[in-house]
């Protein structure tokens, strides 16, 4: 194979037909035409001696040949955008970018309101998109199509950059008015019913079973531990579902604590330390190789990590 016939714009349609798997996708994704993304695929074809793509009951699906070439495409691909982008600088202050971020409502809550004020200050014509984890993949933040994504997580591709933003402990916060308040034990926490609440990750959440301690969390999975569950009425995805359930239906809602502290000058509740230990969790930011070295993207995550650790000394 002669390397000065190659296009490289072919290598551009081969990285992105081995992630979408599905011609016209690809094609929208690089904002041109299906017969011209047919046409790439064919001359992929020949340049590379196979089929590339084979239709299946499952759809489109890489050949072997194909999947051995994708890590070897992606980083030639990574490696050149790098060289040619240079060392150009961010101009916030006259920037019009939108940053696209998949944030969890506890995310969204604590942080993302220091965030804005910092952005308004120093870019006021910069945008965010926030979008919760039920609206994105893994794919997405790896293709770049998501700037960052703010959650916890159990487990992350390798291939992805991340950096902690917070630890955070839990609280239980209840209404001011229950009669938990004055001994708050143990056994009073055993004796009341919950509202659980959580989203981690990403994807749409499935439905959730009460006896099924080892998918409902940390704090489920401390208790497991005492040998005790607690009674779970309500189970959302939402936090402030959860702590408004907390003051209306007299339920214990356990969270994050920096969650909890949005009530902290509210009369209406109660914040108090659980009566048993859980562990920790981590707030991490997770972001794509492909912006890794992006000069608006750099200038992002530095807010961002300003901001959050911001929301440590207010906190």
């Amino acid at each position: 194979m002669n390397i000065s016939k190659i296009d490289l714009n072919l290598l551009v349609y081969l990285d992105v037909l081995l992630r979408e798997k599905n011609v016209t996708r690809a094609a929208n994704q690089l904002n041109i035409t299906q017969p011209a993304m047919s046409n790439g695929l064919k001359r992929l074809r020949t340049l590379f001696n196979d089929p590339i793509l084979v239709r299946t009951s499952d759809g489109m699906v890489p050949t072997e040949r194909a999947r051995s070439l994708a890590p070897s495409i992606g980083k030639i691909l990574l490696e050149l955008e790098e060289a040619l982008q240079g060392e150009e600088e961010f101009n916030e202050l006259n920037s019009h970018r939108v940053f696209r971020v998949m944030a969890s409502d506890y995310a969204a809550s604590t942080l993302i309101p220091t965030l804005l004020k910092a952005i308004n200050k120093v870019a006021p014509n910069v945008t965010l998109d926030i979008m919760t984890p039920s609206d994105v993949t893994f794919h997405d933040v790896e293709a770049g199509k998501i700037d960052m994504a703010i959650n916890r997580f159990d487990e992350l591709p390798q291939s992805f950059h991340q950096k902690t933003i917070w630890r955070d402990t839990f609280s239980c916060l209840l209404s001011a008015e229950s009669p938990l308040v004055k001994k708050f034990n143990l056994n009073a926490y055993l004796s009341a019913k919950h509202v659980w609440v959580s989203k981690t990750g990403f994807g749409v959440g499935v439905g959730m079973d009460p006896k099924d301690f080892q998918k409902l969390g940390w704090v489920d999975e401390a208790l497991a531990r005492l040998g005790k569950k607690r009674d779970i009425k309500v189970f959302t995805r939402n936090y402030h579902v959860a702590m408004q359930l907390a003051y209306e239906d007299n339920l214990i809602a356990t969270l994050p604590t920096k969650a909890a502290l949005l009530h902290r000058n509210d009369n209406n509740y109660t914040i108090v330390k659980p009566p048993f230990d859980i562990p920790g969790i981590e707030l991490k930011m997770i972001w794509s190789p492909l912006l890794h070295h992006d000069a608006s993207h750099i200038w992002f995550r530095q807010l961002v990590v300003a901001a959050a650790e911001k929301c440590q000394i207010n906190m």
